[in-house]
């Protein structure tokens, strides 16, 4: 007993400091006018929380947060999907290569994507080339500093390059599914659309559930993309903004309130688990029992 109790030290040491204390300190912070450099506390009961509801940036954080959300994990969803449905088909040749080449953005750091994307869609970038090429647009877009594209260009940056990571999860579960169960509809007349439908997606429900809750977690705590569009300050007109985003304003930035920076970071984890927990109901939970 004691032997085990020693080998779950450590981690559960680590549970303790980073989970748990780190979580009460930030409901204390939550309660407090913090001044982080003169090191003071001073107890404001719940004035921190009440600000809440007078505070115009985080309803506009919190559209950008939902929205983003919204449409970059359904659809990253789907397409990762897609892609590990089709690479497991026995049927495609060079599936070993095009598995490499889809991979390759995950190995890429996301501040690096995010400066290659700024690039890609600069006013004299690769995609206004194009565009005018084809005769889509007579003028290149601001797609960097135009509030109508710029959350947009971050959510196709984001949606590719997650999109390889969970189509190797489908991937590696793939391998348990039974080929006599694709043989059986092949006999039956089944096409491609239908094996999906009836026998590929029942038996990745369980993955489907991790992706999706995986999907939300990252999309709700987006911050490093929004950070290095906008250069901190979640522009043009607030359109880049993000809860996380904003906490990270209040906290570091010249507001220095980072009483009230704790306070968003504990709304945005209640967020979180509220709608993560929906999209597992949803889904029909982590089992195939459902089925």
């Amino acid at each position: 007993m004691l032997q085990g109790y020693a080998f779950l030290a450590p981690a559960l040491l680590v549970i303790l400091v980073f989970f748990i204390l780190s979580i009460l300190f930030a409901v204390y912070l939550s309660f407090n006018d913090v001044n982080m450099i003169a090191h003071t506390y001073q107890w404001n009961s719940f004035r921190n929380y009440s600000n809440l509801l007078t505070d115009g940036q985080l309803v506009r954080a919190l559209q950008n947060t939902g929205f983003f959300a919204l449409i970059v994990v359904p659809v990253q969803t789907i397409i990762a999907l897609v892609m590990a449905y089709v690479l497991a088909n026995r049927e495609v040749k060079g599936k070993t290569f095009f598995r490499l080449i889809y991979f390759l953005p995950t190995l890429t750091s996301s501040a690096a994507l995010t400066m290659i994307f700024m690039f890609i869609f600069n006013l004299n970038g690769p995609i206004n080339g194009m565009l005018e090429g084809l005769h889509i647009i007579n003028s290149p877009i601001n797609f960097i500093n135009d509030t109508n594209w710029t959350l947009r260009v971050i959510m196709a940056m984001n949606i590719w390059s997650t999109v390889p990571y969970f189509m190797t999860i489908y991937l590696a579960s793939l391998v348990d599914l039974p080929y006599s169960l694709y043989e059986a509809a092949d006999i039956d007349g089944a096409n491609a659309f239908q094996k999906l439908r009836f026998i590929t997606i029942p038996h990745l429900r369980p993955i489907t559930t991790f992706v999706l809750l995986t999907g939300i977690i990252g999309t709700f705590q987006m911050f490093d993309q929004a950070y290095i569009f906008s250069n901190g300050t979640g522009g043009p007109e607030n359109s880049t903004l993000t809860v996380s985003l904003l906490i990270y304003q209040y906290a570091f930035g010249q507001n220095n309130q980072m009483g009230y920076a704790a306070v968003l970071a504990i709304i945005l984890a209640v967020i979180i688990f509220i709608v993560t927990r929906l999209a597992e109901k949803l889904n029909g939970g982590n089992g195939l029992e459902n089925n």
